[in-house]
Order: C-alpha cells, then structure tokens, then sequence
C-alpha cells in the first residue's frame, strides 16, 4: 500500500493497471464474445478488488488476436511496452503468465524492463510476488513449464503435418494454380487446368524456359492471383522462368504429394497425366545438362593468351550475386599471393577487356583485306585463329597476331593467307581503377546513386547492343538470328536488348559520372524509353545528373 502525505492527512496514491489479453488462433475471433473478453472481464474483477489498494483500471485495450506468444512481435504488447517506458502504467495485469509470453528468455526482458520502470506484474490465476526472490523462482518455473508445452505443441502440429502428407492429405499454403480449396478439400478449377496443360505441352513445343515465357506473355496468360487476409493481392503477373521451372516440375499436378523428398499418393484429382509429366522433366533434364555442357565448353575468350606487362598470365575467373555472374581477368601472381610481381594492371572485367580486342582485331582484319564473310562468326574460333598474345599496359593493350591465318576458302578446303605485314595492334585504353567488394570487380563512380553491380551490368548491356549493330552494318552477320546463336540467346533477347545501342549520350554520360537514376535497370532502358534522344532524356529528367549532363 503506497501513501502520500499532504497536509497533516495521508492520502492514499492511486495505482495505474493495464490489462493485456492474448489469444494464439484466429478461431471464433468473430464472435460477440471472445477469450479475449473473458480475459478481460476476469482481470477488471481482479482490479475492483484491489480498489482499497488503489488501483484503477486505465481505459486503453491491449488485446493481440490470433498471436503467438512465441514472439514478441505482438502489436498489442508493443503499445503496451511503449507506455510503460512513457511511465503511464504502474501494474501490468494478465489472466495467466503464458497469456504474456510462452519465452524463458522474452520473459527475463520484460521483466527487466518493468524493474526499470517500477512496473508490477500481476496474473490474477497465479498469485505472487515479483519483488521478492521466491517470487520471481516461481515464475521461471511457471514460464519454463509454459515454454515446454509451446515446444511440445510444436512437435505435435508438426508430426501431425508428416503424418497427413505422408497420406496424400493437403494440410494448407499456397494452392497451386490449377486448383482451388474448397472446405479444406483441393478441386479442379477447369479453365486454369487448361492454363497449366497448355504450359506444359508448350513447354515441349519450344523447349525452353525464357521463350515458354515470352509466348505466355503474349498469349496474356497470367499467374494465379492471391488474395492476402489484409486485403492486400498478389500474383496475377507475367511468369517468370523460375517460376515456370517450379510449375513444371511440381509433382501435386499429377496426383501426388511431395514431403522432405518423398512423393507420396494424393486424394486430390490430378490435372496431367504422367506420360506428359514425365516427357516435361526428361526435357528439362536435357537442358540442365546441355547448359551445364556448355558452360564448361565455352570458357573466356582470352583464355591462355592475355598477360601482363611483366609477363604474368592473366586468368579468367568469376564470381556470383544474386543470381548473376561477373567475370574478370585476375593476375596469376595475385593469384600466387606475389603481389609484388604483377605488373600495373593486377585485374580487369572480362566483358569489357574481351569487347574492345575483339571489335579492334576485326577492324584490322578488313582492313588488310580480308572479307567480312571469311571470318568465323564464333569469337573463339576467331581469337584462336588470329591472337598470339595479348599484353596490358597501363596505356594500351597490344595485340600480337599471329603470322598467317587459316582461312576456309569457297570449296571448303583451307589455304594458308598472310596477314598485314603489321603483325602488332596497340589499342589505346585507359585502365579503370578498381575496387573489389566481396570478389566482384566494379568501376567505381563518383557520388553515384545506383549500385556499383547494376551500372556494371547496364554498361555491359550497352557495350554488346553497339557490338551487335556495328557487326550488322558492316556485314559480318546477316540478322538478329545469327546473333542470338552465336550468343546462345533467344532472338527476342537479342532485339530487345539491341535497342541499348541507340541510347541517349547524355544518359550514357550520367551512367559514367555516377549520377544516373538510383532504380536505372535494363529493363527499364529497353522497355520504357523511347527512341528519341530528347524523349529519352525527358523521361529521366527527374534526376538532375541526367538533365544536366
């Protein structure tokens, strides 16, 4: 009992009680009268009897529904902990203990904050005190047994959840498209069964997961939409090609269920038959391997023949981020851990370096004479036949060539044809300086707002579309076609990509000072800006490093 002195009376101070509820489910939260309420209505009894004590209950309600008390993470208690550092609350009332949190370890926090605060703790089920040691013993016994039953609930919902899969039972997520639940049972929806039979057998028509999507996109076939409890949809855009890859090797559209990497047999009407299934993964299989086949088989360009100046081989290498992979060419005595013995230029992005030699070495080669046609489409087979060696300074990069050619004529034999007596190219460049952030080369730039690995990939994008155009007014491939197979890409890549090569200077400036859009990417570039020049720089006009370049 707390009391205050004012005049020669002790008047009795007045004792401030929030109460919280919680609840763990959802379940007949929509009732007129909820757990919640009882909780309530319990700990307001509780609080009238202590009014001799003076406690009286505040107004505000800190009720979580449908919340674990796992988690802390409760918007409810949130409010609640908010006013008690605010000092707004002197006792902090709860129905049972488990009601506030089921964790040993939260619980040590909470209680830490209401030491701090001078907050007491009441659970009107549970009576004691925390104040005093065999109090606070209590409570951790309480909240260990409650921390133990959450587990064993865990274990429970989770057993049970094997236990029905391994049944063929839909135990609840997302429904995949195709489908729809129904009083907890899984049916056929008929028209996006369709959708799903026209992937798969597209799929095997084209046989390949960026083209399957690119025809879906243009048919306007769509994902499925999903609508969120908070009124919030998602879905319903364009496939992407891992979203397709997970579609068709899904197993549920063919009657069964798939749990820790066992399929088992499901109550639910399949969609597919498994010839059709089955023929999709063979396929998909297929292309795993080929891309696999081919990555091996197409290493660097430069590989084996570009060194430094002090004579250390430059080695090709790479790495990963968030699905895509950089390339560079890195000194072997970096490599060796011999820093001292590299030369200038220690290592260089792979794209740009291969870029320039490459257009360099053709532009040479017509111009000693030898016809476009002659050359091999296959940059390999090219650099093979034509470079002895190729050195970096940090000025130029000299190209030595090889003595003569073995050029195929129009019979199809090969004849032996001189080269330029200049057997040596030095192209003029200027070296970027480099900086590595977790093994991936970037070019840096100043007081730049885009990240360092999109302006990378944006001027890669715009370095290969003026390649492809140059090689097409000059003659060397005949259309988008031959590009896309010497690439390896479809031919809509290619088109679309191709447009990069008429872009705005001014735009390409901005890249290059670092004042480029923050959320500038290639798709943007290629799908939303116009061909001319002045609409281009007027759609990105709200940046004023654009603008102004």
């Amino acid at each position: 009992m707390i009391w205050e002195k004012s005049g020669t009376m002790n008047v009795r101070k007045l004792t401030r009680c929030a109460v919280y509820t919680r609840k763990s489910s959802e379940h007949n939260l929509d009732l007129a009268f909820t757990s919640l309420d009882a909780q309530r209505e319990a700990c307001e009894a509780y609080i009238k009897s202590q009014a001799h004590e003076g406690w009286r209950l505040l107004p505000d309600r800190y009720d979580d529904g449908g919340l674990s008390g796992a988690s802390l993470a409760r918007p409810a208690l949130q409010t609640l902990l908010a006013d008690v550092r605010d000092r707004k609350v002197d006792i902090v009332v709860v129905y049972k203990v488990d009601r506030l949190t089921r964790s040993l370890a939260d619980f040590a926090k909470l209680i830490e904050l209401f030491d701090a605060q001078a907050v007491s703790f009441v659970a009107v089920t549970q009576q004691f005190n925390t104040t005093t040691s065999m109090g606070r013993l209590t409570l951790n016994i309480l909240l260990s047994f409650a921390q133990f039953e959450r587990e064993v609930i865990g274990e429970r919902v989770r057993d049970k959840i094997a236990a029905s899969k391994r049944r063929g039972i839909w135990v609840g997520g997302p429904v995949p498209l195709g489908y729809a639940a129904v009083d907890k049972r899984i049916i056929i929806v008929p028209a996006e069964a369709e959708t799903v039979r026209t992937i798969f057998e597209h799929y095997l028509e084209l046989g390949s997961l960026r083209a399957l999507a690119a025809d879906l996109e243009r048919r306007g076939i769509r994902s499925k939409p999903r609508h969120r409890p908070n009124g919030r949809t998602i879905g319903g855009g364009c496939f992407g090609v891992g979203a397709l890859a997970y579609l068709l090797k899904n197993r549920f559209y063919i009657g069964e269920v798939v749990y820790r990497g066992e399929a088992h047999q499901g109550d639910h009407e399949p969609i597919l038959d498994h010839a059709l299934f089955a023929a999709v993964q063979m396929r998909l299989a297929a292309r795993a391997v080929e891309w696999r086949r081919r990555l091996r088989a197409a290493p660097a360009l430069l590989s084996g023949c570009l060194f430094d100046e002090r004579g250390n081989r430059m080695s090709p290498s790479h790495t990963n981020k968030r699905g895509a992979r950089y390339r560079y060419y890195v000194s072997q005595a970096v490599l060796a851990n011999k820093p001292v013995a590299a030369g200038a230029i220690r290592r260089v992005p792979a794209a740009e370096i291969e870029c320039l030699i490459i257009t360099a070495l053709r532009h040479h080669l017509q111009a000693n004479g030898i016809a476009a046609h002659s050359m091999p489409d296959n940059e390999h087979a090219l650099v093979e036949r034509h470079i002895e060696r190729a050195t970096l300074t940090s000025k130029t990069i000299n190209l030595q060539l090889r003595q003569v050619a073995d050029i195929p004529d129009h019979s199809g034999q090969h004849a032996t044809e001189p080269l330029s007596p200049a057997t040596m190219i030095t192209i003029p460049w200027s070296p970027p300086v480099l900086a590595t952030v977790k093994g991936i080369i970037h070019v840096p730039a100043h007081n730049s707002p885009i990240k360092p690995s999109r302006r990378d990939a944006l001027l890669i994008a715009i370095a290969k579309a003026r390649q492809w155009m140059d090689d097409l007014a000059c003659g060397r491939l005949a259309d988008f076609a031959a590009i896309a197979r010497r690439e390896g890409k479809v031919e809509r890549h290619v088109r679309l990509l191709a447009s990069l090569a008429f872009l705005s200077p001014r735009i390409i400036s901005a890249l290059l000072d670092g004042t480029a859009p923050a959320d500038l990417t290639v798709t943007t570039l290629v799908r939303a800006l116009p061909l001319s020049w002045a609409d281009q720089e007027r759609c990105l006009a709200g940046n004023p490093g654009v603008a102004s370049t």
